[in-house]
């Protein structure tokens, strides 16, 4: 499939949130989107307080909104079709694995940040792919943010928004991520990518180029362990950064450290550690290097960083599949592709690519051919266009 015209459905979805939202209890505050996203490069980056270059997508969650007095949280799911209902005085942080940790973690995190509410319903619908390292879960998040924030008529700047759904995922999903997911669904702008410094949080807008799309395919497959070892490549970079501090004081994450620093350094580190390390020392590198290409226009540059990126992603942080590197490896076959890389978390989900525009449909039909062929699936494929971030859509404030 290709993505809707983002804006036509926008709108229904808008209307299909405010509309259940009427249904169960009267008429909503407002109703507000936070957009999902793809990163073009930059990946694991993040929280080694790295440089990552995402965009923000048409794809987007909505929430309808509106107040209740009796300090709890209704959150209801058009998609799941189910609702929860929570006493905000009673919740414990850990995980459910269930969609309702996302809203409920916001809110309890805008609480202990000070804003002060009496209690939410919230209905909630959306269109982006869940379990396809796009970013459904920031993109709830950051909704909810938007959704509650206007319930309690309260404000702030969207980098505390971002930090406090960050903090979200941490404590109420369970997920230790970086801010970019976050970050880029509050600040994201149409036809742009976003060069972010993850540890400043400074960014600047790069404009992508007219005449090349990006093309997100979906693999269909989500490998149960992504959640865990996730967390596991974390503390590999955690334990790689302590290793190397009594040599380069001055290190506080590995965005700290060079790559000949590490080729130096790191030869008695643990072999998997190394390698962890390395992934991100270079992916830094190699992000800055593109942002430098897309500067320039370089197409072929920026697409042979997104190759290298892969490369690395599959070989010294281990987190692509099969599948995933199957999908690499049928783009670089096809014409007019510029680079192609895995996206997102790893062990399933989605690759992004960089087509001439001219080349789309044959892109298209050639990866769906030789993905079914090798695998018996049909990927879905995303023809995007960057977006703008969260804010109002419906009432409410922006």
């Amino acid at each position: 499939m290709e993505s809707p015209t983002p804006d036509i459905h926008s709108v229904d979805l808008a209307l299909l949130a405010e509309a259940e939202f009427r249904k169960m209890f009267s008429p909503p505050e407002g109703v507000f989107r936070a957009p999902g996203r793809v990163n073009l490069i930059g990946e694991h980056t993040d929280y080694n307080d790295g440089f990552v270059m995402p965009a923000a997508l048409g794809f987007s969650t909505f929430v309808a909104a509106g107040p209740r007095p009796d300090g709890h949280l209704s959150v209801y799911s058009v998609e799941f079709e189910e609702g929860r209902e929570f006493d905000l005085d009673a919740v414990a942080s850990r995980p459910t694995s269930h969609w309702s940790d996302y809203p409920l973690g916001v809110a309890a995190e805008l609480r202990a940040y000070g804003i002060p509410w009496a209690g939410a319903n919230l209905v909630i619908a959306g269109n982006v792919p869940i379990g396809a390292g796009l970013s459904s879960s920031a993109a709830i998040e950051v909704a909810s943010a938007m959704a509650l924030l206007a319930v309690a008529h309260g404000e702030l700047d969207r980098r505390e928004i971002a930090a406090i759904c960050q903090r979200a995922e941490h404590n109420y999903a369970g997920t230790k991520c970086g801010i970019m997911d976050q970050f880029i669904s509050c600040f994201g702008q149409v036809n742009h990518a976003l060069l972010l410094d993850c540890r400043s949080l400074d960014f600047e807008p790069l404009p992508l180029p007219e005449g090349a799309r990006i093309v997100i395919c979906n693999s269909m497959v989500r490998h149960e362990l992504a959640a865990g070892e996730y967390n596991l490549r974390r503390v590999d970079c955690e334990f790689g950064v302590n290793f190397l501090q009594p040599y380069l004081p001055d290190v506080s994450a590995l965005r700290d450290v060079t790559p000949a620093q590490l080729e130096t350094l790191g030869g008695e580190m643990p072999d998997r550690v190394f390698r962890r390390c390395r992934h991100v020392v270079n992916e830094i590198a190699r992000t800055l290097a593109a942002a430098e290409a897309l500067r320039r226009d370089d197409l072929p540059q920026f697409g042979a960083l997104m190759r290298a990126s892969h490369l690395s992603l599959r070989d010294d942080y281990e987190v692509s599949c099969r599948e995933l590197d199957l999908l690499v490896e049928l783009a670089g076959s096809c014409p007019g592709v510029f680079g192609a890389r895995m996206t997102g978390g790893g062990f399933g989900g989605c690759t992004v690519n960089l087509v001439n525009a001219a080349d789309v449909d044959s892109f298209k039909f050639e990866i769906r051919r030789g993905y079914q062929n090798e695998t018996g699936m049909q990927p879905d494929i995303y023809v995007c266009a960057a977006a703008d971030g969260a804010g109002a859509v419906i009432g409410g404030l922006d």
